[in-house]
């Protein structure tokens, strides 16, 4: 297994693994959307029993389900998936441009502390930027093993 072939396999396990704590969110309520961040409104529409905030979880769950899909087709792991290369990078591209949201929110911390942003914010922006960059790294290095092609779903 090569280098960039790894960093699919990581890629996909760490989406594989936002998607499990968006089911366990689901599970949890009011207070997991608050804590990591989803807004007042979003918990209190929780715990008042809407179905808003489970489609959106559902929503959310299914697409970092795919994007760990694509990580592992393109680690091999599973076949290829349509357009390969273009959506890898436009996954690292998304996880990455989310986590630059750190810059700004490690500086209001730093100035205002956890009155202005709590640190988990901050960690969690790192976070999505680190996996974005796993997801690109990957994608660069096993740039010449990923089908060139359209790949077009069997059926």
């Amino acid at each position: 297994m090569n280098a960039g072939t790894r960093l699919l396999v990581t890629a996909g396990t760490l989406s594989v693994c936002v998607a499990g704590l968006h089911v366990a969110i689901l599970f949890l309520g009011g207070p997991a959307y608050r804590y990591f961040g989803a807004g007042e409104r979003m918990a209190r529409m929780a715990e008042r029993g809407s179905i808003e905030p489970t489609f959106i979880a559902a929503a959310l769950i299914l697409i970092f389900a795919a994007w760990a899909a694509y990580a592992f087709s393109g680690a091999g792991l599973i076949a290829p998936l349509p357009r390969l290369r273009l959506v890898l990078l436009l996954i690292g591209l998304v996880y990455a441009i989310r986590g630059l949201f750190v810059v700004p929110q490690l500086s209001f911390w730093l100035s205002a502390g956890a009155a202005g942003v709590p640190f988990r914010h901050v960690l969690f922006s790192a976070a999505s930027l680190a996996v974005g960059c796993i997801y690109l790294l990957g994608t660069a290095r096993a740039w010449r093993i990923l089908p060139a092609a359209n790949v077009e779903p069997a059926g």
